[in-house]
């Protein structure tokens, strides 16, 4: 039994993501508002995309900042990469559970209020220099 555990663990280590990446999760934006900040970064230098979020007046910008800052310092602190190097290779934003709750009607009735979060994540990668010839 503890053979099979050390060979699933050295599979999984081989298989597990090396770019550097951070994930917030249970945010109480919903996905699809955070979709729309996301979308503009995606891509772009981190330096870039750091300057696109602290003046998008959005709800989710802060969020998003965080993630996105929490990501470079795990390249740099963990993974010794240079912040220069750096872009947002990928970025998503995954529905997370609805909290329900209710509002009281006339007649005694009661309508659905759905409070949606969102689990935000970030995957940086190193941007290949061009070599020249």
């Amino acid at each position: 039994m503890a053979t099979r555990q050390k060979t699933k663990t050295a599979k999984r280590q081989e298989t597990a993501e090396k770019r550097p990446h951070a994930t917030a999760r249970y945010i109480r934006i919903s996905s699809s508002k955070v979709k729309i900040v996301i979308d503009l970064i995606r891509g772009k230098q981190v330096d870039e995309a750091l300057t696109i979020l602290r003046f998008t007046p959005k709800a989710a910008s802060p969020e998003v900042e965080k993630v996105l800052r929490s990501a470079i310092a795990n390249a740099e602190n963990n993974l010794e990469m240079n912040r220069d190097e750096l872009y947002v290779a990928d970025i998503r934003a995954d529905q997370g559970p609805t909290l329900k709750r209710y509002r009281p009607r006339s007649r005694g009735m009661a309508n659905p209020i759905l409070k949606r979060t969102s689990h935000i994540s970030v995957i940086l990668d190193r941007k290949a220099e061009k070599e020249e010839a």
